[in-house]
């Protein structure tokens, strides 16, 4: 009989400490490839699995329930992990929800729908976005002007826009490569598609684009940008109807005194900026401050700012990372002037040396919208033709794990932004 009841307690025992979740630590000593660990958790997500991302536990962790194919997707993709019981998930949970820590477990719903807008033909290394989605196999879908055009933007919940010239003035890379075969071949591509589209020209067709991305924010949409993607996105909607181009870009001169009838309160993040009429100048306007800061490379971060999780979650999922200093990179759009943010948007990352903002965030509508300065985060200074980036020796970018963060927050179950 002692013997039996031995043999009970032990057989009780072994189930209460059954593996039952797999952890994905997000920390910076325990997770070897953080950028991986989001397609894995997409990846469940996309299998119907149930997961939960714990905000500010251990840099942001994902937890998984336990099962054999997720355990060898790991090990497949390098992903690390770890086994927990059920006392022990609880364990964390509660700590989770104890008033007295700043962490939340936030339901992740279900895999977003992902679209990248970008030119055909493009590489994955033009984008940083492209590249890590690529890299973290997260599946998504390149679609350009004419499928935004014919409405296909409501088959998506998530956007990303290429380094995108959405003023019709080609990135305003006329200084430097208007003889170029790139350049010429760029400009009469965008011509023809603007006239196959039925626009008389590049800067009219762009900005029908702008409207239409405008209008898949407002109906509930989630926008991410960078680089030249952000700046040149509001200038669009602010000179909507108005010709601010030069001839050089759609043969006839701008309107007279054009800074005057641009309408701020038609854009998304920023106000009361002024445009760079000069078509010589590899710049758009005055919000971006790359022209602006005297920052050395070596001295060239940036800080996420801190949310409180339990009541702030949005913001909070965006600024989930190992680290809260952020190597600093560069892009034709480096950084955002804090002056000519608009109030209503919240400024997630600043450069403490000059006040400027990196990576900020605001709501539109029904939608959001995520702006993120520069062009990639693991090459400081990228340049036209440069070679690309290899994620494989940064799978621990806290740059790219920004990215990432926008990717994954539209499957969380929503909660009301507090800030």
């Amino acid at each position: 009989m002692k013997q039996c009841f031995i043999y009970i307690v032990v057989f009780l025992i072994s189930l209460s400490a059954k593996a039952s979740f797999i952890l994905l630590p997000m920390d910076e000593t325990a997770q070897q490839n953080h950028l991986k660990a989001y397609g894995i958790t997409y990846w469940c997500l996309n299998k119907d699995y149930k997961a939960s991302w714990l905000l500010n536990y251990r840099g942001g962790s994902f937890l998984l329930p336990d099962a054999d194919e997720i355990r060898k997707e790991c090990k497949i993709r390098g992903v690390s992990f770890e086994i927990l019981s059920d006392s022990e998930e609880i364990s964390i949970l509660d700590e989770i929800s104890s008033p007295s820590q700043n962490m939340e477990s936030v339901i992740l719903e279900k895999a977003p729908k992902i679209a990248v807008y970008t030119p055909k033909g493009k590489q994955p290394w033009d984008d940083a976005v492209t590249l890590v989605l690529t890299y973290a196999e997260i599946p998504f879908t390149p679609i350009y002007d004419e499928e935004v055009l014919s409405d296909q933007l409501l088959l998506y919940d998530w956007l990303h826009l290429h380094h995108e010239d959405f003023t019709g003035q080609y990135g305003k890379f006329y200084a430097a490569y208007k003889n170029t075969p790139w350049y010429i071949e760029q400009k009469k591509d965008s011509e023809a598609l603007a006239a196959k589209l039925g626009y008389s020209k590049v800067s009219q067709e762009k900005g029908a684009v702008a409207k239409k991305i405008r209008d898949f924010v407002i109906g509930g949409g989630f926008m991410f940008a960078m680089c030249s993607a952000t700046d040149s996105f509001d200038i669009s909607l602010t000179a909507d109807g108005v010709d601010i181009c030069e001839a050089m870009f759609d043969g006839d001169a701008s309107e007279p005194n054009y800074q005057s009838k641009l309408n701020y309160g038609n854009s998304f993040a920023f106000k009361d900026f002024t445009l760079e009429r000069r078509p010589e100048q590899y710049e758009f306007s005055d919000i971006d401050m790359t022209t602006k800061r005297r920052i050395t490379p070596e001295k060239d971060y940036f800080t996420l700012m801190e949310y409180s999780a339990k009541w702030d979650p949005i913001p909070s999922m965006l600024c989930q990372n190992h680290t809260q200093l952020v190597k600093g990179f560069m892009g034709q759009t480096t950084s955002f002037d804090s002056a000519l943010i608009k109030s209503n948007v919240l400024i997630m990352g600043v450069c403490e040396l000059n006040g400027e903002a990196r990576y900020i965030h605001g709501e539109k509508g029904k939608g959001m919208f995520t702006f993120f300065g520069g062009h990639d985060p693991e090459d400081f200074q990228h340049q036209v033709g440069d070679p690309p980036t290899v994620l494989d020796l940064h799978p621990n970018s806290p740059g790219y794990r920004l990215i990432l963060n926008n990717v994954l927050f539209p499957a969380a179950k929503k909660k009301k932004l507090k800030t």
